[in-house]
């Protein structure tokens, strides 16, 4: 059976729809991450981190519409709903922690994101065929790893053991999001 992808996007294989679905959901929840930061910090009248979330939340919107521009709607995940909220639960509740949670937290979902960028460039290289798709994934990684090394060079070490296992359940996270977004 042909994949809805195949049949009405000839333009990407299968494989590079489900990725492209699956970078929509992400920088969807990255947005979100960033309103959940500011929620709180706007509570906490923290005006460090509401700058802070207020600079990374504009460039991962222009993601989301790069990615938005190149993908159809009907194509996007049909999970967008849960990872709205899951990505402005992965801001808010680190927030309510202070900043070194925040930063440790986004320095721990960009590090799982440009390796997740990395998977596609790398495909695209070896396989050829979309280099405007292959520019703007370079484009994006650039900038989670620029929002990465700014928040790892804002992290307080050594990290609260609790920290830790919090920034390895949002990576665990982030990698079962992009298994289900790539099918859902």
């Amino acid at each position: 059976m042909r994949s809805v992808i195949e049949r009405s996007q000839p333009e990407y294989s299968v494989h590079i729809g489900r990725e492209l679905r699956s970078d929509h959901a992400g920088e969807t929840g990255a947005v979100y991450i960033y309103k959940g930061i500011i929620a709180v910090a706007k509570l906490r009248k923290d005006q460090e981190l509401i700058s802070f979330a207020k600079h990374h939340g504009v460039t991962e919107a222009e993601h989301l519409q790069l990615i938005e521009s190149i993908l159809e709607p009907k194509y996007r995940s049909r999970l967008l709903r849960p990872w709205r909220l899951a990505g402005w639960l992965t801001g808010a509740i680190p927030a309510l922690f202070g900043r070194n949670s925040v930063y440790a937290t986004i320095a721990s979902v960009e590090t799982f994101v440009e390796q997740h960028y990395q998977q596609q460039i790398d495909y695209l290289q070896k396989n050829g065929g979309y280099d405007e798709l292959l520019r703007l994934l370079i484009r994006c990684q650039a900038d989670e790893i620029n929002h990465k090394n700014e928040a790892s060079s804002k992290v307080f070490f050594p990290m609260p053991f609790i920290l830790k296992i919090w920034c390895a359940l949002v990576s665990s996270g982030s990698a079962v999001a992009v298994l289900l977004a790539r099918q859902f």
